[in-house]
């Protein structure tokens, strides 16, 4: 029997020997390489390194179970720039998945890409991408999902598209198309198809008339279902001359339009001048006492808790119901799934009463209660420096952002003079209110169990930005993580993520302040990292760990002596004077619980995620998984980027990309 099982073991350990010693053909690792030289990229891959282990190891490359060919390449957000190198991805015959989303590529896509026989999934929206979609796209013929969106792609659709039958969804929203749809007959299994804001014209095929309206919006020329816009129909009628009796009841009718007319201009006039009279004889009163006008500006700005109408909280008169001109047309815009289901409009907003919920550096945030009862939170950004399409583009992109530890993003509103975002509301505040909040006050303070929820809510939220849709958050801070009751694996959602790249420049003199959240080397803070968003997070744990804020100036800081301490170099200090015990908060110890092991374990988690040193730091999945861990697996797993990315398309956990 021992000798069976000795014998299985080395079987084992001679198979995982030969699988690790496995390599794709040389010419697919020679392609990766040329892609990775051909386009400038901000973040090290390590694909080019001396010592690169196997490409089936390599960041973002995945080969097939016996490692013998490529068949996915992910690296959404990484950086990439400029143009797509020909004859490098193209040449991966095996390649099933390639995700290049969220990047800043340009030019056109090389048509060696649209010939793979064997992709199933084309992810490059949120790029730069331009010229037309290539004919070859008639070779995908296993394609599933293609999602071009949010690019700047110009031309016709192809006709070959109505080729791909196994297409399961189709993104092209977004862009600058034009010409008329392709008839679609034979997508039978198509479950997801946008074309909106383009440029296309003519009907609309039945074939995708079961699609929603949102599906269409923004193309002019479009008409037929499920538009309200019919098609004109072409006129069956001669080029015949008019007979001489319509001839003569055209001018009947013209003649009476003119009397009416000026008995209609006769009749104001008089109205006009009665008017007036009666207007002249107030005048003395009028005088007497000046007109109240109600303030749409912030000054007086009410207090937090205070409450007053949210038209009172704004100062551009374009937000006013019924001004006239261009920006009365102007509305309310919703964003993703949830969006379709508000039934209230941007004069309902400005009726809304309204409270302070507090003030930060990218704007004011009010809780707003709306006729019906329903309550939104609307933040009112402030020095945005984005045009109206890079604006609208990126909260069309937040809007799809959807994870139980990210707060939803509803919708908008932009004019010159006023941004508004629209969030779901939370009642339970932040985490910054909990932890510091009336300390001594007779509250009760925040318990361990409520702290790690906290902190592992956070690490998810953030890693579904990192590996999901390559976005940065950008702005990691308590008083951005908002609290919710019940569920255990909701318990806190992150707020305000993304936004950075919108606002103007921050002014010389606080271009290095960051509140003590800041990564050291981040000097814009308009141009967030996925590092610099691991460092946040670690100051966050740190926060958490220690009951102090970050960078504090206030009384008693974290020194006690209310000078404007690092955070982290504080802790880092005391560790290594071996005073771990006197970081925690004392709340906490003053709890016991027999916690102590998690909090240490979660110490060195924090004081990783804050490497000075931007390399030194784990990826988001990476802290995911170790929290998670601390916890004993209490508050369950987290999803892997693939898995996170497949199920943004309805596509089950688990099946085959």
């Amino acid at each position: 029997m021992a000798a069976r099982q000795t014998a299985a073991l080395l079987l084992l350990l001679l198979l995982a020997v030969a699988a690790e010693a496995a390599e794709p053909p040389q010419q697919e690792r020679t392609a990766l390489q040329a892609f990775l030289a051909g386009t400038p990229h901000e973040r090290a891959l390590g694909w080019t390194a001396p010592s690169a282990p196997s490409a089936c190891l390599w960041f973002g490359v995945t080969c097939d179970d016996a490692n013998t060919t490529v068949v996915a390449v992910r690296l959404p957000g990484v950086g990439l720039v400029g143009g797509l190198p020909a004859g490098t991805l193209g040449t991966l015959q095996s390649l099933h998945t390639l995700s290049l989303r969220s990047n800043r590529l340009s030019g056109p896509v090389p048509g060696d890409i649209f010939s793979l026989p064997n992709l199933r999934s084309l992810y490059l929206q949120n790029n730069r991408l331009s010229g037309a979609i290539p004919s070859e796209l008639a070779g995908l013929t296993a394609l599933r999902h293609l999602a071009l969106y949010d690019n700047e792609l110009s031309g016709e659709i192809p006709a070959a598209l109505d080729g791909l039958t196994e297409l399961r969804s189709v993104r092209l929203d977004g862009n600058r198309l034009s010409g008329t749809l392709p008839s679609a007959s034979g997508l039978r299994r198509l479950e997801v198809f946008n074309v909106s804001d383009n440029q296309l014209d003519g009907a609309i095929p039945a074939s995708l008339a079961r699609f929603p309206t949102e599906s269409f919006a923004g193309n002019l020329g479009l008409c037929g279902a499920p538009l309200d816009i019919p098609c004109a129909a072409p006129s069956k009628k001669g080029k015949k001359g008019l007979s001489g009796a319509a001839v003569a009841a055209i001018a009947v009718g013209a003649g009476a339009g003119a009397l009416l007319a000026l008995i209609l201009i006769v009749l104001c006039c008089f109205a006009c001048r009665r008017r007036d009279a009666a207007a002249s004889g107030g005048n003395a009163a009028n005088k007497a006492t000046p007109t109240s006008t109600q303030s749409r500006g912030f000054t007086p700005s009410p207090a937090s808790g205070d409450m007053t109408d949210l038209a009172d909280l704004t100062s551009s008169k374009d937000l006013v119901p019924g001004v006239a001109g261009e920006a009365a047309t102007r509305r309310l815009v919703f964003v993703g799934s949830g969006g379709g289901g508000n039934s209230f409009d941007l004069e309902d907003l400005l009726r809304a009463s309204a409270e302070v919920l507090g003030k930060g550096g990218s704007g004011t945030t009010y809780k707003a209660v709306l006729e019906d009862g329903a309550t939104v939170a609307v933040k009112r950004l402030k020095d945005v420096s984005a045009g109206r399409r890079e604006f609208a583009s990126a909260l069309e992109a937040l809007g799809r952002v959807e994870h139980r530890n990210l707060l939803p993003v509803r919708g908008y509103y932009f004019s010159s003079e006023e941004k508004l975002l629209v969030a779901d509301y939370l009642p339970a505040g932040s985490l910054s209110a909990a932890l510091h909040g009336s300390r001594g006050s007779g509250r009760t303070p925040m318990d361990w169990d409520a702290r790690m929820r906290a902190a592992v809510c956070a690490a998810r939220g953030m890693a579904h930005l990192h590996a999901a849709h390559g976005l940065v958050h950008g702005a990691v801070k308590s008083s951005n993580l908002l609290l919710r009751h019940g569920d255990p694996d909701a318990a806190a959602a992150l707020s305000d993520y993304s936004l950075q790249h919108l606002f103007a420049p921050p002014p010389p003199a606080s271009a290095r302040a960051g509140g003590g959240y800041r990564a050291p080397e981040l000097v814009d803070p308009r141009r967030p990292t996925f590092e610099s968003d691991v460092y946040s997070l670690g100051v966050l744990f740190l926060e958490i760990l220690t009951g102090k804020c970050p960078a504090s100036g206030t009384a008693g800081g974290v020194d006690g002596t209310g000078a404007a301490l690092d955070l982290p170099r504080w802790v880092q200090s005391v560790v290594r004077e071996e005073w771990t015990a006197e970081v925690f908060d004392r709340e906490l110890v003053r709890q016991g619980g027999g916690a102590e092991e998690e909090m240490v374990a979660l110490l060195q988690v924090a004081m990783a995620c804050a490497a000075t040193a931007p390399e030194a730091r784990p990826e988001a999945p990476e802290v995911v998984k170790t929290v998670e861990e601390i916890g004993g697996g209490r508050h369950g797993r987290a999803r892997t980027a693939a898995e996170e990315e497949e199920r943004s398309w309805g596509t089950p956990t688990g099946a085959s990309p």
